[in-house]
C-alpha cells in the first residue's frame, strides 16, 4: 500500500468511510424528480381538506346532537336519547372497522409506521372511508379519543393512494409520499406544520428512510396541508391561550421535578394502554356482536356524560384553556386528571377508531396545572404562573410516552403561540424523556406496532391450522387401489 493510501485510511478503520465521503454521497443523491415534489404538494392539499372537514364533521355532530337533545326532548327522556344516539354513533365506528378494515381501529399511527417498514399493508380504498366515517361516529359520540391519529393514518393512506394512481415505480418515491402524507395529517390536525415534519423525522426515525427526496416531500406536504387548513379555519392557534412571560430562573428546578413525575407517569401510562388493549381483546373473544354491544354501551355512557360532566368527554383540547385560565380548583383538577386517565384507557383500549394524541395533551395539561397551583401555594415568593406549568405538562407527557421531545416542544409552541416558554419546555420534556428511558420505558407507538404484528402472526398461524384441519387426509379419503 502506498503512503498516500495509508494516510487516507486511518489505522484500524478497515473499510470505514470518511464523514466527508458520506456527506458527498448524500448530496450527490439529491436528484429529486419534479414529479415527487408535485405529488407531495397534491397530497398536502388533499390531506389538508380531509383533515379540516374531518374536524368540522366531528364538532358538528357533537354540538348538534347535544343541542337537539336538550332543546327538542322532554327532560325525563333526555338521558335515554343521549345514551341511544351516542351508542348508535359509536357502533358505526366499531362495526365498520371490524367488518371492513380492522387496521383502521385505534389511532392508526402504528399502521403507518409498519407500512413504512413494509410490514403492514396499506389498503387505502378501505381505510379512508372506514376511518373517516367510523371516526366521525366514535369521536362524535363523545368518547375520549383524538382526531389527530386518524388524520395521520388517513394522510399516509392518501400518500399511498397517489403513488398507486400515478403508478409510481420507485420504492424510495413511494416511501417518501407515504411519509409526506403522515406529516401532512398531523400538520392539518394541529395547525402545526413544523411539528408535523418533526413527528415523522423524530418519532418515526426507525422507519423513516432519510434522504433529501423524502425530507423535501415531507416538508412540502406539511406546508401545503397547513395552508389549506388555514384557508378553511383561519390562522389562529388551535388553542387560544394567554402569552406567558418566561418564568423566573429560580423556579426552573420545579420544571425538572415536573418532568421527572411525567417520566414515571409516561412509563406507567404506556403499560396500562397495552394491558387495556389485551383485556378488551380477551373480552371480545373475536366476536363482532360482543364488540358491538360493549362498544355501544361505552359510547352511550359518554352520551350521558356529555349532558352532565362534559369535561370528561371528547379529545380534551377544549379543556386546556379552561384549566390554564384557573377555572378549576386543585381537587377538581386532580379528579379530572384521574377520571380522564381511566376513561382514556377505556376508550382507546376498546379499539374504537380514534387516537390518543389529544387526550394525552389534555391529561398532561391537567396535571401540569395541578402541579403549578400546588407550587404557587408552597412557594409564594417565586412569582409562579401555573399556566406555564400547564403548557410544560402538555408537552411532557407526550414526550415521555411517545419519546419524541423535540416534536412535543414544537407542537406545544405552535398550538399555543407561547414561544417564550422554550426553556421550561426543554427542561420538562427532556427530563421526562430521559427518566422514561432510564426506567426502561419504550415508545407507545412502537409497542402498539409490535402488538399488532404479534396479533397478525397469531391470526395467520390459526388460519393455517384451521385450513390443515379442514383438509382431509389423502390416505383416509382416497379409494384404495385394487390388488
Amino acid at each position: 500500500m502506498s503512503s498516500a493510501n495509508k494516510e487516507s485510511t486511518p489505522s484500524g478503520s478497515g473499510n470505514i468511510e470518511q464523514p466527508s465521503n458520506i456527506v458527498r454521497r448524500f448530496l450527490n443523491k439529491d436528484k429529486t424528480p419534479l414529479s415527487i415534489l408535485i405529488l407531495s404538494s397534491i397530497i398536502g392539499i388533499v390531506v389538508g381538506g380531509f383533515g379540516s372537514y374531518f374536524e368540522i364533521g366531528v364538532h358538528a355532530i357533537a354540538a348538534h346532537r347535544t343541542d337537539f337533545i336538550r332543546e327538542s326532548l322532554p327532560a325525563w327522556v333526555v338521558w335515554f336519547f343521549a345514551f341511544l344516539i351516542s351508542a348508535s354513533l359509536a357502533s358505526i365506528g366499531y362495526y365498520l372497522t371490524q367488518r371492513f378494515a380492522p387496521e383502521a381501529a385505534g389511532s392508526g399511527i402504528p399502521e403507518i409506521e409498519g407500512a413504512m417498514d413494509n410490514l403492514r399493508p396499506v389498503r387505502w380504498w378501505r381505510v379512508l372511508p372506514v376511518k373517516f366515517i367510523g371516526g366521525l361516529g366514535s369521536l362524535g359520540s363523545g368518547m375520549i379519543l383524538g382526531r389527530e391519529g386518524p388524520t395521520v393514518q388517513m394522510g399516509g393512506n392518501i400518500g399511498r393512494m397517489m403513488s398507486d394512481i400515478f403508478r409510481l415505480k420507485s420504492e424510495e418515491g413511494k416511501h417518501s409520499l407515504l411519509a409526506a402524507g403522515a406529516a401532512a395529517g398531523l400538520s392539518a390536525a394541529f395547525n402545526a406544520p413544523l411539528a408535523g415534519t418533526m413527528f415523522v423525522i423524530e418519532e418515526m426515525r426507525p422507519q423513516f428512510k432519510y434522504s433529501l427526496i423524502a425530507i423535501k416531500a415531507v416538508f412540502l406536504a406539511s406546508i401545503t396541508a397547513n395552508i389549506v387548513f388555514r384557508i378553511i379555519h383561519g390562522q389562529d392557534a388551535v388553542i387560544i391561550m394567554p402569552s406567558y412571560e418566561p418564568p423566573e430562573l429560580q423556579s426552573l428546578w420545579l420544571y425538572l421535578v415536573l418532568g421527572i413525575l411525567f417520566g414515571i407517569m409516561g412509563v406507567l401510562f404506556n403499560k396500562m394502554v397495552v394491558k387495556t388493549l389485551d383485556y378488551f381483546a380477551h373480552l371480545y373473544r373475536g366476536s363482532l356482536w360482543r364488540r358491538l354491544s360493549i362498544g355501544a354501551f361505552i359510547g352511550g355512557s359518554f352520551g350521558i356524560l356529555l349532558l352532565y360532566i362534559p369535561e370528561l368527554t371528547g379529545g380534551g383540547l377544549q379543556l386546556i384553556p379552561q384549566a390554564t385560565n384557573g377555572a378549576y380548583s386543585l381537587m377538581i383538577l386532580l379528579a379530572l386528571f384521574i377520571g380522564r386517565v381511566f376513561l382514556t384507557l377505556v376508550c382507546f383500549g376498546s379499539g374504537a377508531p380514534g387516537g390518543i394524541f389529544a387526550p394525552m395533551l389534555a391529561i398532561g395539561t391537567l396535571f401540569g396545572t395541578f402541579f403549578g397551583l400546588a407550587s404557587q401555594a408552597l412557594f409564594p415568593t417565586m412569582g409562579i404562573e401555573p399556566g406555564t406549568f400547564a403548557i410544560a405538562g402538555m408537552g411532557a407527557l407526550f414526550a415521555a410516552t411517545v419519546r419524541a421531545p423535540l416534536t412535543g416542544i414544537t407542537l406545544v409552541i405552535e398550538m399555543t403561540n407561547n414561544y417564550h416558554l422554550i426553556l421550561p419546555l426543554l427542561i420538562t420534556c427532556l427530563g421526562a424523556t430521559m427518566l422514561a428511558q432510564l426506567l426502561g420505558g419504550r415508545p407507545i407507538y412502537s409497542q402498539l406496532l409490535e402488538r399488532t404484528l404479534r396479533e397478525s402472526l397469531r391470526k395467520q398461524h390459526k388460519e393455517e391450522q384451521d385450513a390443515e384441519q379442514q383438509t382431509p387426509e389423502a390416505d383416509t379419503t382416497a379409494p384404495k387401489s385394487a390388488p
